[in-house]
């Protein structure tokens, strides 16, 4: 096993577990930029690490009674078929599939990852603006559907957005939802969605199993210590942080 590797995972499952949030996207672009990943590789890989690190939290919330499972299956219903059908045109129309298609997934990596930034910096403006304008509860079935569906559709190409931007999507979806059932809603819906996406790209041909296991001996007891250490330091410190190396991240992904 790398240690490089291992270090890094640890790195990153200390900040997930500080956070909460950057588990894809810190993980994807270290293995493009510094190991010298192939994107699709890159991003098959942390679709499974993704599932087995969100599975601990899942339960947890779930058996706390703060996971809302019809939230979750709304956005299932448009994830999941827009992640297999995403993987499937792209594996169809791009000569030599996922593996060629470096530039395309790298672009919507990039994109992927300036997005979650701004999730970030702008997080708690995101919220007072979807409180202050408050729908009523009987039409979010299917703008539900759409932004799992335009999650799915992000996630599977880039591996990012079932955390940060998730989150943001169900603060605009339901204002009026406690933070705690919305982190748990939008945690046990990344579950099947990275895992859907990550087993398509297993099919495709896009997974190292050795580095999966290299970044979950490090990552697992970095998310243990990160969670003990998140009551000591302060969120408003780490978030503008981690959105710039997110945003330098991102720009090199683009620009590449």
């Amino acid at each position: 096993m790398d240690l490089a590797q291992i270090f890094s995972g640890f790195a990153v499952g200390a900040i997930v577990g500080i956070t909460g949030v950057g588990g894809g996207a810190l993980m994807t672009p270290l293995l493009v930029l510094l190991f010298g990943v192939a994107p699709a590789t890159a991003v098959g890989t942390d679709l499974l690490y993704a599932a087995i690190t969100k599975s601990g939290g899942t339960l947890v919330h779930a058996r706390r009674g703060h996971v809302d499972w019809r939230i979750v299956g709304r956005l299932a219903a448009g994830s999941l078929p827009a992640a297999v059908a995403v993987l499937l045109l792209v594996s169809a129309l791009v000569p030599g599939g996922l593996g060629a298609a470096h530039r395309t997934i790298g672009f919507f990596l990039g994109f992927a990852l300036l997005l979650t930034a701004a999730a970030l910096l702008l997080r708690r403006r995101l919220q007072s603006w979807a409180r202050s304008r408050r729908r009523p509860a009987g039409d979010r079935a299917w703008p539900t559907v759409l932004a799992g569906a335009a999650l799915g559709a992000l996630v599977a190409l880039s591996s990012v957005g079932a955390g940060a931007l998730g989150v943001a999507a169900l603060f605009f979806l339901y204002p009026g939802l406690a933070a705690i059932r919305i982190v748990g809603a939008d945690l046990a819906h990344a579950v099947p969605l990275t895992l859907a996406a990550g087993l398509g790209h297993w099919w495709l041909g896009s997974i190292d199993w050795p580095l999966l296991a290299t970044l979950l001996v490090g990552s697992l007891p970095g998310v243990w210590l990160g969670s003990h250490l998140a009551p000591r330091i302060p969120e408003r410190v780490l978030r503008p942080v981690l959105a710039g190396m997110l945003v330098l991240a991102g720009g090199k992904l683009i620009s590449a």
